[in-house]
């Protein structure tokens, strides 16, 4: 029977509505009786049960699997002398007995227990296995093959509980809930059952496959951690605050002041590579990516291929991971407490494939602290910085499934990606004051403008003979003759870290920065990485927050939204002291100064124009949320934008809202801003573009110096000269933004409101 109407894209064709009954009566002859079959369409990939009715709806709306062609999850027998020429089926897992489903993930997660594996160079000799780890494998063997209740053919103990497990997490059910149902369901069983009493006990069985973290304690003023050297100590030796709280002599365990969760990288790491699948993708970056003048993953940057040039021997073996880095912190208990926040440091792994990379399936938590620790983060970042080190060194021995045998593992962090403010925090370089921008550093230009640092000097990245540099009144009343600022290689910068003297962490420390130390706050942990000198990007430049920030003070701007314009009346003031624009000085009548509308701003008829506009513009369903909900065309603002909004808004709505409403010395450039972030948040960019966007952004920038007062130009205006930049060394921004980062911090905020861990979710 044909099937290739599988890949009609014609979901409405009489083919492919033939196709769908034509599946469906094929499911029902061979699962006579079901009710709920597996759903092939895109959206459920064969991994959710649905009802034979709702498979064929789901299939017209969302399409089939392309390469499902072979219905094997549906009864089809697979012939297995052809089988290696059939096309693949990512994130399918073949139906099977549950007990030998769990024996499976048994020998993966413990290899030196099949007997046909070998070293690497080596014949049949086996994988070295401490004490501990053996009674861990026979903890579990015991389970895996005891009964859940005498009698009981169809589950073991272990497979009760992964089962049982997996539902919990998959929908979110509270440690109550789930403790409640677990009683239930061990007085459902005959007496004699096996079954956990409660969530606790049933942690204890899945200990063994990796599943833990280990508690760490810390210092009440984030001085220390007491942890290797540390880990006897009762007291912090910098400001001697107890590490245990106060509790009654008759108690018997200690109750910690503060405690942080690691989470080991290195078995998260391993577990990478016990799917045939995932340890295949795993080095696609080297056997399947094609190498061209187009960027469709960080494996095609510069910063990327610069690595594999300083460092052969890690590039020579593709199994190697490059990791990202990234944190921020969230209130996980929303308004019932304003000033606790959260923060998760997650590590993702680079080498996947596009469709996989970034997924929150490979998101791996690393680290858990429970309240903002501001510059003292490098604290928290101890153990896993210490684990990176080790794995850099030594690596670690893993089980690769898809071949078979044992190598040695190692892994790279490649950069951190983190808002503004928290980039301060990992960096080191405060994002505040005269040298806010971290890639400038000293030699940005800034200045006291309207009651605060403004950053201008655009100009400086013109070439030397443009005509844009003589000019001054039209800017900031001086002519441009400087060079654009040099650039640091990291190996500067740790020579100037080690020239300094920081202060210890902890809250008790005074902050007070000598001018010698510039905005440096401290030296950041990672420079302890071999490697990290060598980077040609540590850090990215968040472009998610980037363009919700640029957006903001220039549609506040042009609306001329009070409160969030930047043309103010001391920006008017500002002006006259510099002696520059005359047009926009405060008008003076009778002992009384106004400000009068800019030429750059909307007129009130034409601002509620614009807004009815943005209220009736209806977007495809799942490409934006209704805008419309945020307009308040009477009040002539926007209300409770969120960040995707503002990503739509720039790039759809603005070019076309303003051109008739502004005049066009106006519209141009802010027109040209919106192909630039529509261009350089594209998902495959190419060299040659990012080299005319390296031009164009420089090119706004230096009209908005000609058309807004300096009091425009923040610390996120200014940052946009450096985002084409970043993308020619790491590649395409949808890999180093915080956009899926913060949508795994809203799976995590769901997760507190149920009751449960964060660390059952990752």
């Amino acid at each position: 029977m044909s099937r290739r109407w599988i890949q009609n894209p014609n979901r409405c064709a009489d083919e492919y509505l033939d196709g769908i009954e034509d599946f469906i009566e094929f499911a029902r002859r061979h699962n006579p009786g079901a009710t709920r079959i597996r759903c092939p369409c895109r959206r459920c990939n064969n991994t959710l049960f649905e009802s034979i009715e709702n498979v064929g709806f789901h299939l017209v709306r969302n399409g089939m699997i392309e390469t499902y062609s072979i219905w094997n999850l549906h009864g089809e027998q697979v012939d297995h002398a052809s089988s290696s020429n059939a096309p693949r089926v990512d994130n399918v897992e073949p139906i099977g007995d549950p007990n030998d489903q769990v024996m499976g993930i048994i020998q993966d997660a413990f290899p030196f227990a099949s007997t046909n594996i070998n070293q690497e160079g080596e014949e049949d000799l086996p994988t070295p296995i401490d004490s501990a780890e053996f009674e861990q494998y026979e903890k579990l063997l015991k389970n895996a093959n005891q009964e859940l209740y005498p009698g009981c053919e169809s589950f073991s103990v272990l497979t009760a509980i992964v089962e049982l497990m997996h539902g919990k997490i998959k929908y979110r059910m509270s440690n109550l809930c789930f403790d409640y149902f677990l009683g239930v369901f061990k007085r459902m069983l005959p007496t004699d059952n096996c079954l956990p009493k409660d969530h606790k006990h049933a942690q204890k069985v899945l200990h063994g496959l990796g599943l833990g973290y280990e508690k760490i304690h810390a210092c009440k003023n984030n001085c220390m951690l007491f942890y290797k050297e540390h880990e006897t100590l009762d007291t912090c030796p910098i400001c001697n605050e107890s590490r245990f709280k106060m509790t009654s002599q008759n108690r018997t365990t200690k109750i910690p002041q503060k405690v942080m969760r690691y989470l080991p990288l290195k078995p998260r790491l391993q577990r990478l590579y016990m799917s045939t699948h995932t340890a295949t993708d795993m080095r696609w970056h080297k056997e399947k990516r094609v190498d061209d003048d187009v960027m469709r993953h960080p494996a095609d940057g510069e910063a990327w291929k610069e690595f594999d040039r300083t460092f052969p021997e890690f590039a020579a073996d593709p199994r190697n991971v490059r990791l990202g880095l990234a944190t921020d912190g969230f209130n996980p208990y929303g308004v019932l407490n304003q000033h606790h926040s959260t923060w998760p440091i997650f590590a993702f792994p680079y080498n996947l494939p596009p469709w996989k990379c970034m997924k929150k399936e490979y998101m791996m938590m690393t680290v858990l602290i429970t309240e903002d620790p501001g510059r003292s983060i490098d604290v928290y970042l101890r153990p896993l910085v210490d684990e990176l080190k080790d794995l850099w060194t030594n690596g670690v021995r893993t089980y690769d499934k898809s071949t078979g045998r044992m190598f040695t593992l190692r892994a790279a962090v490649m950069w951190t990606v983190n808002d503004f403010p928290a980039y301060a925090m990992v960096s080191g370089w405060s994002t505040k004051g005269y040298m806010a921008c971290p890639v400038c550093k000293e030699d940005v230009t800034s200045g006291w403008h309207a009651g605060k640092v403004c950053y201008l000097g655009h100009r400086r990245w013109l070439p030397w003979d443009h005509e844009w540099r003589e000019k001054d009144k039209e800017f900031d009343g001086n002519t441009e003759r400087r060079l654009r600022p040099r650039e640091w290689s990291g190996d500067e910068i740790l020579e100037q870290l080690n020239r300094l003297d920081f202060a210890p962490f902890g809250k008790t420390v005074s902050r007070t920065r000598p001018s010698t130390h510039l905005n440096w706050t401290h030296k950041p942990m990672f420079f302890e990485l071999p490697y990290w000198s060598k980077l040609k990007l540590r850090h990215n430049l968040d472009v998610m927050h980037v363009e919700k920030n640029v957006f903001d003070t220039l549609v506040g701007t042009i609306l001329d939204i009070e409160g969030k314009t930047k043309d103010t009346i001391k920006a008017r003031l500002d002006l006259e002291r510099m002696g520059i624009r005359r047009g926009l000085w405060m008008n003076r009548d009778s002992d009384k100064a106004r400000r009068d509308l800019a030429f750059f701003s909307m007129k009130p008829n034409d601002k509620k124009e614009f807004l009815k506009f943005v209220s009736s513009v209806k977007f495809p369903d799942g490409y934006a949320s209704n805008i419309a909900r945020c307009v308040n065309v009477d009040g002539g603002k926007f209300t409770g934008l969120k960040s995707h909004d503002c990503h739509v808004f720039m790039q759809r709505l603005l070019p076309v809202g303003i051109r008739h409403l502004l005049p066009e010395d106006v519209v141009k450039p802010i027109m040209l801003l919106s192909r630039f972030f529509s261009q350089l948040t594209a998902k495959t960019l190419r060299r040659t573009d990012m080299f005319q966007l390296r031009h164009d952004i420089v090119q706004v920038l230096c009209k908005f110096e000609m058309i807004f007062p300096p009091a425009f130009f923040t610390s996120m205006i200014h940052v946009m000269v450096h985002l084409p930049e970043e993308a020619l060394l790491a590649g395409p921004v949808n890999y180093r933004w915080m956009y899926p980062i913060e949508r795994l911090l809203g799976e995590l905020k769901k997760v507190y409101a149920t009751g449960q861990s964060p660390k059952d979710q990752l």
